[in-house]
C-alpha cells in the first residue's frame, strides 16, 4: 500500500471530497479535481480535437463580436474565471485594448503553471495589457468585483454547465452579491441541439476526452494512494437529454478496493459500477436569460453562430438583491 507523506490543505481537500462522493449512491467525484497539471494539459488538448465543437465556436463568436462587448461596457477590468491558456480571451484583450489603451486583466485558475504561461505570453504580445493572475478557485475572484468597479466577470467555455441546480444557485447568489450595480458579466453558453453533435464532443476518436476522464483516478493513486487499475476502468459519456445535459463518468469492469490513504479510508467500487466525474449541461439562451434575471442580470447583448450551437451573453447587474425570485 502506497503512503501519502504529503498532508498539505489541497491534499486534505481532495482526499476528502473524494471521501464524501465515494460514500454517496450513486457515486461522483468533483468535477473541478479534473484539473491538476496533467488534467489542465489535456484538456487544451481537447479544446483542439474535430469533435469538440464549443471552443473553436465560441472563439469564432469572440473574434466577432468582442468589439461590440467592448462598445457596450467601455473601459472594465476583465476577471476570467477558470482562464486556462487563455487563448480565446485574446479576442477581448484586442478589443479593449484597441489603440493601445490600458487594460487590467485578472485571470483565475486552479493551474499555477497555466496562469504563469499565459501571463508571459500575454504581455509579450499586448504590452498595454496588465496581468494579475489568481491562483485558487471561483471564490477568490468575487472580491475583486468591488475592488476593481467597473469590471466584468469572464466566465467563458460554457463552464457554467458543469455545475449542477443547487451548485448554479449558489455560484450566481455569490456572484450577484459580489457585483456592483452596472457591473458586467460575459457568459459562454452551449446551447440544445442534436444528441450525436453533443456525445461525439465527449467521445472523441482519438481518446483524449477519455484520458482526460482517466486522469482524475491516476492523480488519486498519485496523491491519495488509491491503488486503482486504471486498465479496469472506462470513459462513458451520454446525454440526458430531459436534463439538458451530458453525464460524464468511468465505468469499473471489475470489482476494486479504492484507498484514500490521507484518511486511512477504503471504498469497494463493484464490476458495472459508475462514478460520475463531471456533468456538461446545455442551455436555451431565453431560459437561461429568464433565470439570471432572478439574480438581478439583464441580457445587454446575445451573440451567436450561424448554426445557434453556442451564445456568448453579456449581463449587466441591475441591483444589489443578490437573490432569486423563488
Amino acid at each position: 500500500m502506497t503512503v501519502i507523506a504529503s498532508t498539505d490543505a489541497a491534499t486534505r481537500d481532495f482526499a476528502a471530497a473524494v471521501a464524501i462522493g465515494l460514500s454517496d449512491s450513486p457515486k461522483w467525484i468533483p468535477s473541478r479535481f479534473l484539473y491538476d497539471a496533467q488534467g489542465s494539459a489535456l484538456f487544451e488538448r481537447i479544446c483542439e480535437t474535430p469533435e469538440y465543437y464549443p471552443t473553436r465556436t465560441e472563439s469564432a463568436i469572440l473574434e466577432r463580436d468582442a468589439p461590440e462587448f467592448a462598445r457596450r461596457t467601455g473601459p472594465v477590468t476583465l476577471i476570467e474565471l477558470g482562464s486556462g491558456s487563455a487563448v480565446k480571451t485574446d479576442h477581448l484583450l484586442r478589443a479593449y485594448a484597441a489603440d493601445a489603451r490600458p487594460v487590467r486583466y485578472v485571470p483565475v485558475d486552479v493551474s499555477a503553471s497555466i496562469l504563469r504561461v499565459a501571463r508571459e505570453r500575454i504581455e509579450r504580445e499586448f504590452p498595454s495589457v496588465s496581468v494579475q493572475g489568481v491562483h485558487g478557485e471561483y471564490a477568490r475572484a468575487f472580491p475583486l468585483l468591488a475592488r476593481h468597479d467597473p469590471a466584468m466577470l469572464v466566465f467563458l467555455g460554457s463552464t457554467i454547465g458543469n455545475l449542477d441546480r443547487s451548485e448554479a444557485l449558489e455560484f450566481w447568489t455569490a456572484v450577484s452579491r459580489a457585483t456592483p450595480a452596472g457591473g458586467y458579466v460575459l457568459l459562454g453558453a452551449d446551447l440544445v441541439k442534436d444528441r450525436a453533435v453533443i456525445e461525439a464532443a465527449y467521445n472523441d476518436a482519438a481518446g483524449v476526452t477519455a484520458n482526460f476522464t482517466k486522469n482524475l483516478f491516476a492523480r488519486m493513486n498519485r496523491e491519495l494512494g488509491s491503488g486503482i487499475d486504471l486498465a479496469a476502468i472506462e470513459h462513458v459519456a451520454r446525454y440526458n437529454a430531459a436534463w439538458r445535459r451530458v453525464e460524464i463518468s468511468v465505468r469499473f469492469t471489475k470489482t476494486q478496493q479504492v484507498a484514500v490513504e490521507p484518511l486511512g479510508r477504503r471504498f469497494t467500487i463493484h464490476a458495472g459500477e459508475h462514478v460520475l466525474t463531471e456533468i456538461s449541461r446545455k442551455f436555451v439562451v431565453d431560459d437561461l436569460a429568464q433565470y439570471l434575471a432572478g439574480f438581478g442580470f439583464t441580457l445587454e447583448h446575445v451573440a451567436t453562430d450561424a448554426r445557434q450551437w453556442f451564445a456568448v451573453l453579456l449581463l449587466r447587474k441591475e441591483d444589489d438583491d443578490g437573490s432569486p425570485d423563488d
